[in-house]
């Protein structure tokens, strides 16, 4: 039975939740020493374990992509979606989704959207469609493809916490990982392109923009000049990057769908969350030496990436605080709900993502409660995609 300091202890942890997600990025995780201060100071809880091993893991990632960025690399790959989405401009509520989805599988961060939008946006108006219809989904469909790149933060969490676990009989990594998320995440994307095609008035039938662009000022406003990389001149050592970052993410692919790859340690194959480490260091330190990756701390994904980092250290520290001080109680009374409704996970997954606003604290932060008290592993595995709420 649960006391009523679990309770309590639980709203103080709901608390700095909430308040950090108001604040916003490096604030969620921040909170966590408040909220770890009056659970151990004010409740006498026994600490709990930041998770090591994730934070690593990320910080190898960030590295990595963050390195693509500074050298170039990055909007060489733009340069390619932009070729591909403008030939297809009448199908650009379906096509531009896809590409940043695709985008973020390769690259890992869903912050390449960002890139994407102007020249979104401009496709879209230039053949009178609704700008919002394509770049409202495009922005959903990067932040699905979160989960299913071997680059992304919020993936490698997922890697880093269910190593050791066996999943459909073999040990879980990106095979049984993948084999759920990308299938989930194709077809949902149709269908949110689908809902997204009827957002909104069509252009030529909505009087308020019809009215907005009859002033000249205003439409030369709205349709603009003409956003675009196309022309651009890349160099080799820009383009090397992409190609040193690509091949990394397909050797952790292939090392991870094939664990007889991995050499031996003791007993054991080596982990896939030092190989991911290993190989994103790898990857940033070959695009140092030979494509100019400069200023790898000054790009937006390292910067989003350090935020991301912090909200997993702060949010999952706290929660782990105060579960693993209550893991009795909580498996003799969630025991019997967890084998009832083992589908429930990914409900709380997706009101967690919402809370924490990052993918990857809400599976640093639930992930490890629900295994602790017997979710079974697949459950976990196949309840995945809820992460981007």
């Amino acid at each position: 039975m649960l006391g009523y300091d679990f309770w309590i202890q639980l709203v103080v942890v709901l608390i700095a939740l909430f308040y950090g997600a108001r604040k916003g990025g490096m604030a969620l995780g921040l909170i966590g020493g408040i909220g770890l201060l009056v659970l151990v100071f004010g409740f006498g809880v026994k600490p709990g374990k930041p998770p090591v091993d994730v934070i690593l893991t990320i910080l190898a990632v960030v590295c990595g992509s963050a390195a693509l960025q500074a050298a170039g690399g990055l909007d060489c790959l733009l340069q390619i979606a932009e070729r591909v989405l403008r030939r297809h401009p009448r199908a650009v509520v379906y096509v531009a989704p896809y590409i940043c989805w695709f985008l973020t599988v390769l690259c890992g961060p869903g912050h390449v959207v960002y890139t994407m939008l102007p020249i979104i946006y401009d496709v879209a108006i230039k053949n009178n469609i609704r700008p919002e219809r394509p770049m409202a989904a495009s922005t959903i469909a990067a932040q699905m493809g979160v989960i299913c790149s071997p680059a992304a933060v919020a993936a490698v969490s997922m890697i880093a916490l269910l190593d050791g676990y066996q999943v459909g009989g073999h040990p879980f990594g990106f095979v049984q990982l993948f084999s759920i998320v990308i299938p989930a995440a194709i077809v949902g994307l149709f269908a949110e392109c689908t809902y997204s095609s009827f957002r909104g008035k069509d252009l030529d039938k909505d009087e308020k923009f019809q009215a907005l662009i009859a002033d000249p000022e205003q439409k030369k406003y709205v349709y603009g000049e003409t956003t675009t990389l196309l022309g651009v001149k890349f160099t080799g050592k820009q383009w090397a990057s992409l190609w040193i970052f690509l091949a990394t993410v397909a050797v952790v692919s292939v090392l991870g769908s094939v664990p007889e790859l991995r050499p031996m340690v003791g007993k054991k194959r080596l982990s896939m969350t030092l190989v991911i480490q290993m190989l994103m260091l790898l990857s940033g330190i070959l695009m140092v030496m030979f494509c100019n990756a400069k200023k790898i701390n000054k790009t937006s994904v390292f910067n989003a990436g350090m935020v991301a980092i912090v909200s997993v250290y702060g949010v999952a520290w706290m929660s782990d605080t105060m579960f693993s001080n209550h893991l009795p109680q909580l498996k003799a009374g969630l025991t019997e709900w967890v084998k009832a409704a083992p589908w429930a996970y990914g409900l709380v997954l997706l009101l967690v993502s919402k809370l924490v606003n990052s993918q990857a604290a809400a599976i640093a932060t639930v992930t490890p409660v629900a295994l602790a008290i017997g979710t079974p592993p697949g459950i976990v595995v196949a309840m995945a995609s809820a992460c981007y709420g």
